[in-house]
């Protein structure tokens, strides 16, 4: 049996599939590093464990970078890797793409 081989955007829509991982790599890229407490709020309302779970699967597909700090309290902070900050651009045309059809 051969795999058929997927188009761009369903490979795209796998990775990314869900309502809370553009959500979350697109407030990671407005503030370059976020604590999971920020981002817990500015992704609201999703629940923590759900937030955890995203978290690990964008780290797993290399699209963000978890950082954890030897620190009491315990510090972790989430970046973009090169391959998720590709998408910015992508991100800035939908805004402008959705202020100017859904304002």
């Amino acid at each position: 049996m051969s795999e058929t081989k997927l188009c761009p955007v369903t490979k795209f829509t796998q990775i990314m599939g869900g309502k809370w991982k553009l959500r979350i790599i697109n407030a990671i890229r407005k503030h370059e590093k976020l604590r999971f407490g920020k981002l817990h709020a500015l992704v609201s309302p999703i629940s923590r464990k759900v937030l955890t779970d995203q978290l690990k699967e964008l780290e797993r597909d290399q699209l963000i970078i978890r950082e954890q700090f030897a620190e009491i309290p315990p510090r972790v902070e989430y970046s973009l890797t090169a391959a998720a900050s590709q998408l910015c651009s992508v991100f800035s045309e939908i805004e402008s793409w959705s202020d100017q059809h859904y304002k």
